[in-house]
């Protein structure tokens, strides 16, 4: 028996969308990382961009377990002498770009190299929900209903 090992023939992109009201953000992180890989599909091959387009909305209401919106903190130096700067992830929910947040918990998830940055260009977070892909009708994935532990109450 021969390994299976898709060809961009093969490659078969759905678009989906995730509501992140009131999802705990780890847990949809990594159901969004699986996503964007192609784990979940039959014919996952490790080299190849066969992962879905997914559109995440309200990325301003996830949530967090335990005291990480305020205790856990987000470093990143400037480039400066003496500039490191730092924020916690509540002030980053509650600040201009919220769903930065999201994003770097799921670029967190994917291994380094060139083709998680390929498979990143297809994850699309909006801190509101609207979102400008009505057109590419995507299907809901229900990430609440997947296990009780998903959700947390705000």
């Amino acid at each position: 028996m021969k390994t299976f090992s898709a060809t961009p023939a093969d490659i078969d992109k759905k678009w989906i969308i995730i509501d992140a009201e009131g999802v705990v953000l780890g847990r949809l992180a990594s159901i969004i990382a699986t996503r964007l890989r192609g784990k979940h599909k039959a014919s996952f091959t490790p080299h190849m961009d066969m992962g879905d387009n997914v559109i995440v909305i309200n990325a301003d209401k996830v949530q967090m377990t335990g005291k990480k919106r305020t205790d856990k903190v987000h470093y990143w130096h400037t480039g400066y002498p003496g500039g490191i700067k730092s924020r916690t992830a509540g002030q980053i929910l509650e600040g201009a770009h919220p769903e930065r947040l999201l994003t770097k918990a799921v670029q967190r998830m994917l291994p380094g190299g060139p083709l998680s940055r390929k498979q990143m260009t297809n994850l699309r977070v909006y801190a509101g929900a609207e979102h400008p892909h009505e057109a590419q009708s995507p299907e809901v994935l229900d990430v609440k209903s997947m296990n009780s532990k998903n959700t947390r109450e705000g």
